[in-house]
């Protein structure tokens, strides 16, 4: 059965037009009146829907019953990331929505190509949490994961507004000094949240995986061979979620 976004108000009973981008998936998929639907608004549960009508531009709804379902992971998991370039972090994101993240941070690393600053940083964010969009759609998540603003490293390390309180902070780490993630992770409950924080192309700076200790976090490794980017970060999260 078709799965859409709505992030409008779904109550039972209600007839609603979908957004824009959900009606034009309608109509691409040639949906009639009377066929069903299952709309989600990223805040957990789904609903089902009956199409009533359509006309150019404009699918209408009606609203029926709410389903309890949940398919997060059990331990919430969010990504720092460098951000890697060309149509890498798109993959990343696509990806790691279906595994299971909770969030999502890009930054800007010293090692990392892509620079991003002002409309096209927003463009970028606003492009990414698109496609974390389409994911859930398409796995069953009925939770919407949250793409942040583009934001350096520095920055973030010094106030990292999206680390939940009591997470485990760990940083993938070429230095030494780093512990095996799988004996990391062994040691904590099942169920708490972990932040990673990783490098683009090339890693952390030295000087950015001191920092990065100095702030809690706690090197680890995914083992002795050479991961890109986007693997490394991928890797580490569906060990923790899976």
């Amino acid at each position: 059965m078709t799965r859409l976004y709505c992030p409008a108000p779904l109550t039972a009973g209600a007839e609603i037009d979908l957004p824009e981008s959900a009606a034009r998936h309608v109509q691409v998929l040639r949906h009639q009146p009377g066929d069903a639907l299952t709309l989600f608004d990223g805040g957990g549960g789904q609903w089902q829907a009956t199409v009533l009508a359509m006309g150019r531009g404009r699918v209408q709804v009606r609203v029926q019953t709410h389903e309890p379902v949940e398919r997060e992971a059990r331990r919430p998991v969010w990504l720092a990331l460098g951000m890697p370039a060309n149509e890498r972090m798109d993959w990343l994101v696509e990806k790691a929505t279906e595994v299971g993240v909770a969030g999502i941070v890009p930054l800007h690393t010293a090692h990392g190509v892509l620079r991003l600053s002002g409309e096209r940083a927003g463009k970028k964010q606003a492009h990414w949490q698109a496609v974390a969009q389409a994911a859930c759609e398409q796995c069953g998540r009925n939770r919407l994961p949250e793409v942040q603003p583009v934001q350096d490293i520095a920055r973030w390390l010094s106030a990292p507004a999206t680390v939940p309180v009591g997470a485990l902070r760990c940083v993938l780490s070429l230095a030494e000094g780093t512990r095996p993630l799988g004996q990391v992770l062994a040691e904590v409950p099942a169920d708490r949240p972990v932040v990673f924080l990783s490098g683009a192309e090339g890693g952390l700076s030295p000087a950015e995986d001191a920092q990065a200790r100095a702030a809690g976090f706690v090197p680890v490794t995914l083992g002795a061979r050479i991961l890109r980017a986007e693997t490394a970060a991928l890797a580490a999260l569906t060990l923790a979620v899976l």
